[in-house]
């Protein structure tokens, strides 16, 4: 019994779509995997500066929001740096157990945690003053680059938030 093979065949176009096909499914064509790696690179580059003040990444993340702004709720937090309770609570109670920051209660809410920073958490921010140019002059590039590099990860967060809610 004969089987007759299908005209297997593809015409260029299909051929074309093939190969845009699986160019779009190759790593180094994701932008996702840039920014991932991009990000993996650049935590690890802040490691031994923030060894110095004993801190991890998301820690300095927080203080930096505190040195800010003082007094704020662990929700409002939270929303600053697009982490939920459950991540920020333990990150918390560290800073807590460093001596860093005081978490207590809202006067005019009670259910709100607020947060402080203490002397030496306030102290610490002279130690840290040098790590942003630090980090620039790890990244290289122009101060213009930079900028626009970070207008352009904003810009991608915003739309990313907008196609999720």
């Amino acid at each position: 019994m004969a089987t007759t093979q299908p005209n297997t065949r593809l015409t260029s176009a299909e051929q074309a779509e093939n190969a845009s096909a699986d160019n779009a499914l190759c790593l180094e064509n994701q932008v996702c995997f840039s920014l991932y790696s991009a990000a993996n690179a650049m935590v690890r580059a802040y490691r031994p500066l923030l060894d110095k003040l004993d801190l991890t990444y998301p820690q300095y993340l927080v203080m930096l929001v505190l040195w800010e702004e003082q007094g704020i709720s662990v929700k409002t937090l939270g929303d600053k740096l697009f982490l939920d309770s459950g991540t920020l609570t333990p990150l918390l109670k560290r800073l807590e157990s460093k001596g860093l920051v005081t978490r207590g209660r809202s006067e005019q809410d009670e259910r709100v945690r607020v947060l402080a920073l203490t002397p030496a958490g306030l102290a610490l921010k002279a130690q840290a003053s040098e790590i942003p140019h630090l980090m620039r002059c790890k990244v290289g590039g122009e101060a213009s680059e930079l900028k626009a590099l970070k207008a352009m990860c904003d810009q991608a967060l915003k739309q990313l938030h907008a196609s999720i809610d």
